[in-house]
C-alpha cells in the first residue's frame, strides 16, 4: 500500500466519449480505452483520469448524471468497466473517476420523485424556494441561463441550478444525500478505483455550508475521512476554480 503515490503521479486524462470508438458507432467507449492502455502507459503515465461514463442524457458531456451506479450503454457496461480496472491494475495504472456531487440530471430518479410531491423523501435532496432569494450567485453560464433559479411546473416551486437548468443542485446539507454519496463512493472503491475527481468542488462546499464556504469544508473533511478509513491510498482531487487564497 502506498498512500503517497499521488505525489509522483503522472495523470493522463481520457474523455470517455471522444477518446476512441471501438465499435464504430460514432461515440468513444470504454472498450476503446481498454485497447489503448498500453499506449497510455507507454507515454509514462501511471494514473488514468476518466471523464463521466455514467448513465446520462448527455446534454453536458456526461456531467448531467442520471445514475451514478450505472454505465451508460453508449460507453459499454459494468463488465467493461471491471475489465478496464483489472487490466489497468495489471499494467501499473491507477484509475481516477469523476465524482459529480454538486448536481444531477433533471432526469435523475431523485429529482423526478422530488418534483412530484412536496412530502416525498427526495424533496429535500434538492434546493427549492417559493420565491428565489434576491441576492444569489450569478449563473455559471450567463449567456445560456438568466438565473440560478428556474420554475418547475410540476413541483410548483423554483429549484436552484448553478450550472444549467437541467442540472438541479443537490442539497448537500441533507444527511440523506450524504448517505447516497457514501453508497456511490463505496461501490466504486469496491470495484477498484484509486481516486475521485470532485467536480465543481468550490461550489459544492458552498452548498454544503448553505452559503458559508468555511462551514461547507466539513463535507470535504467527512469524505476524506470516509475513504481513508476504508482505502487510505484513495485520493480526492478537487476542481477548485477560485483564487488561491
Amino acid at each position: 500500500m502506498n498512500s503517497d503515490w499521488y505525489k509522483n503521479a503522472i495523470i493522463y486524462q481520457v474523455d470517455t466519449a471522444y477518446f476512441f470508438d471501438a465499435n464504430n458507432d460514432g461515440i468513444g467507449d470504454i472498450s476503446g480505452i481498454l485497447k489503448h492502455l498500453d499506449y497510455i502507459r507507454g507515454l509514462g503515465a501511471n494514473a488514468l483520469w476518466l471523464t463521466p461514463f455514467y448513465l446520462t442524457p448527455f446534454r453536458d458531456d456526461g456531467y448531467d448524471v442520471k445514475d451514478h451506479l450505472t454505465v451508460d450503454p453508449r460507453f459499454g457496461d459494468i463488465a467493461d468497466m471491471v475489465m478496464l480496472l483489472e487490466q489497468a491494475e495489471e499494467m501499473g495504472l491507477r484509475v481516477i473517476i469523476e465524482l459529480i456531487l454538486q448536481h444531477t440530471s433533471s432526469e435523475h430518479r431523485w429529482f423526478q420523485e422530488a418534483r412530484k410531491d412536496r412530502h416525498s423523501p427526495y424533496r429535500d435532496y434538492y434546493i427549492w424556494a417559493d420565491e428565489p432569494p434576491e441576492n444569489d450567485d450569478p449563473p455559471m453560464f450567463p449567456g445560456v441561463e438568466k438565473s440560478v433559479w428556474s420554475w418547475d411546473e410540476t413541483a410548483q416551486q423554483y429549484y436552484r441550478h448553478m450550472f444549467y437548468h437541467d442540472e438541479p443542485d443537490l442539497n448537500l446539507a441533507c444527511p440523506a444525500v450524504i448517505n447516497e454519496i457514501e453508497r456511490v463512493i463505496l461501490y466504486w472503491l469496491r470495484l477498484g478505483v484509486s481516486g475521485f475527481r470532485l467536480d465543481a468542488a468550490s461550489h459544492l462546499i458552498k452548498q454544503a455550508g448553505k452559503g458559508d464556504v468555511k462551514k461547507g469544508l466539513g463535507l470535504l473533511n467527512h469524505l476524506r475521512n470516509f475513504v481513508a478509513v476504508r482505502h487510505p491510498e484513495t485520493i480526492l482531487l478537487g476542481e477548485v476554480d477560485v483564487p488561491p487564497q
